[in-house]
């Protein structure tokens, strides 16, 4: 197994690859948009919400707060969820810094 080289890029681009990876499913996406458009902590309606099972989308939730754009905190046996709000402000940052340095081509080359 090959060894990571992530030490070869900058910060700015190990952090964009870890919330890109995060977004790169539609489930994922679907969850943050839940939790953006409730503006609250979610408890287990996440899963009426989405066309999936619960063991599913707890893999999806806990890869959302592997990368940071998600807080859970445990109340019982539930588990509630909201935007981390620092994190998310940070990827918007990335995110902006890589598509506003996109300039056209002077000439045509494909």
């Amino acid at each position: 197994m090959g060894t990571s080289k992530t030490e070869a890029f900058t910060q700015t681009e190990v952090t964009l690859a870890k919330y890109a990876k995060a977004l790169a499913h539609p489930a994922r996406v679907a969850i943050l948009r839940i939790l953006l458009e409730r503006r609250a902590c979610i408890c287990g309606d996440i899963v009426e919400e989405l066309p999936l099972s619960q063991s599913t989308v707890s893999q999806h939730l806990k890869e959302l707060k592997e990368a940071g754009l998600i807080q859970g905190d445990i109340d019982g046996k539930k588990v509630c969820y909201c935007i981390d709000a620092q994190a998310w402000k940070q990827a918007q940052q990335v995110l902006h810094g890589l598509f506003s340095g996109y300039r056209p081509c002077d000439t045509s080359c494909c």
